[in-house]
């Protein structure tokens, strides 16, 4: 448990991290929100295709009920 909180913490200090150097950053507004969008984008395909492999795995190991 205290392993999982730890990671937790970390990963979340990360993208809290992340997201300063992404606002402190010498860039334009425009292009601050251009290369925010496009992150999101891609952080949103990536957990769809995520979901969707796992779904997949889990209606292969138990069957489907939908």
């Amino acid at each position: 448990m205290r392993l999982i909180r730890f990671l937790l913490g970390a990963i979340c200090g990360g993208v809290v991290g992340a997201f300063a150097a992404l606002c402190l950053a010498p860039m334009s507004g425009k292009d601050l929100r251009a290369l925010i969008f496009s992150e999101l984008k891609h952080l949103v395909e990536d957990v769809q295709q995520a979901v969707a492999d796992k779904r997949s795995e889990l209606s292969t190991n138990f069957g489907s009920d939908s």
